[in-house]
């Protein structure tokens, strides 16, 4: 990933992935030009997959009443 793209937010990477998506379904955009946007995307993507995990793992952390902390889980519903 590139430093630009690390700097990011979730929500800015999620903005310019519907705009790539849109160019790209637009199909109006040169080969070449179509796989760097692709590429772009493909990092932007892996960014918000990741900071979506960090947030999860953080998430599933609670403190006792010590202060320690324990990890749990949530049943999903079917």
């Amino acid at each position: 990933m590139t430093e630009e793209t690390e700097t990011v937010t979730f929500e800015e990477a999620m903005e310019e992935l519907e705009t790539i998506v849109e160019k790209l379904e637009e199909g109006d955009v040169p080969l070449e030009e179509a796989i760097s946007i692709y590429k772009k995307g493909m990092e932007l993507s892996k960014l918000c997959h990741d900071k979506l995990k960090n947030v999860e793992e953080q998430l599933t952390q609670i403190l006792t009443v010590d202060g320690q902390k324990q990890t749990f889980s949530m049943q999903e519903e079917e």
